[in-house]
């Protein structure tokens, strides 16, 4: 029997102490109820569209987002990119471009005068009373020669090396900046990547090793001893291109520069005097300096004077100027205007190179 006020069968399932009391331990929160694959419709929806009492819910998505997928990719792209580079070594050839540039190997000889300097305070004269008076004025005596196409190499490629090796010498034997101060970049730029360590080595720590001297390099004077007396640099030489491999094209180049040069920091009106510097150099070209517009300086074999050989021309060069005698002279006399012919680590200027005034 049901208790005092209970009706007959008993209490209902709704009241108190009914069938609810088996589902009290059960939680409807805020979440459970999201989850729900069935949704109430509304009652205004239900008069609407006579639509059911409930309507299923599209499935929840289970998993990433497709934002954050993405970025899972991006990042283990990344990540993978950033070890294969630790990997690689950073100075690695590319595919199709030749060995390692080699070291360059550098010779340079002073060649002492045989008497006093001669000089003028006319440096037309000067010129004209020397083997340089029918050289051509600066880069106009770097004349290209005619390409021609190589077995590996088409005649574009070919310009393209002379081309190179001009702008390098004209860099390095003709800017006022180069020669007389302290400036190397116009130079260092031109280079193989593979060099530089070299180059940086030879002007922090100059050394007289064949290896290490700044003036194989390029053409400075002392600027606390010397100065152009006239920026009008006279050259003659020449260049030419041969294919040394499939991989690579060779240029040599052969010039002398006549340079005049007076005393730093005096008046236009003091004397100047002619310096001669030859030099023979020879450059390496693959398929990447050709697209870089760069260069492979292999060998330097460099003549210069009038010069003392107890000066050390290492790191720069010491001009004697007018008036001014050797201190120790050399072997035989050693003409720079010559081609062929090496000569011993200090010659003596032979008679006919210095002009008669």
């Amino acid at each position: 029997m049901g208790g005092p006020g209970d009706p007959p069968e008993g209490a209902p399932e709704s009241g108190p102490g009914g069938g609810e009391d088996e589902y009290r331990s059960v939680v409807f929160d805020e979440s459970f109820v999201r989850a729900a694959r069935l949704q109430e419709f509304s009652a205004q929806e239900r008069l609407a569209d006579h639509a059911p009492a409930v309507r299923r819910r599209p499935p929840l998505r289970r998993g990433l987002s497709r934002q954050a997928l993405i970025l899972v990719l991006l990042i283990a792209v990344a990540f993978g990119t950033a070890i294969y580079m630790g990997v690689r070594h950073p100075y690695q050839n590319p595919a199709g471009s030749g060995p390692p540039a080699e070291p360059l190997r550098m010779t340079v000889i002073p060649l002492a005068p045989e008497g006093k300097v001669p000089g003028t305070t006319d440096t037309g004269h000067l010129y004209a009373q020397s083997p340089a008076a029918q050289f051509r004025i600066g880069a106009e005596g770097i004349p290209l020669p005619a390409a021609r196409r190589t077995a590996h190499f088409s005649d574009s490629q070919v310009t393209s090396a002379l081309s190179i090796a001009k702008d390098y010498i004209v860099r390095s034997a003709l800017y006022p900046e180069v020669l007389t101060g302290d400036q190397v970049r116009p130079v260092r730029v031109l280079l193989d990547p593979d060099q530089l360590d070299q180059f940086d080595q030879s002007f922090r720590l100059p050394t007289a090793d064949g290896r290490h001297a700044p003036t194989g390099w390029l053409v400075r004077f002392d600027p606390t001893q010397a100065e152009l007396a006239d920026r009008r640099i006279r050259v003659q030489g020449t260049l030419q291109a041969a294919e040394t491999d499939s991989s690579a094209l060779e240029v040599t180049a052969d010039h002398t520069f006549v340079y005049a040069l007076r005393p730093a920091h005096t008046e236009k009106t003091t004397e100047a005097s002619l310096f001669t510097v030859r030099r023979e150099l020879h450059f390496r070209f693959d398929r990447e300096d050709l697209r870089l517009h760069q260069a492979q300086l292999v060998v330097s074999y460099v003549q210069a004077g009038p010069l003392s050989c107890a000066e050390d021309s290492t790191n720069r060069l010491h001009p004697l100027l007018a008036g001014q005698t050797a201190k120790a002279g050399g072997p035989a006399g050693t003409d720079p205007y010559a081609t062929g012919g090496a000569t011993a680590l200090c010659g003596t200027l032979a008679a006919g190179t210095q002009p008669k005034v």
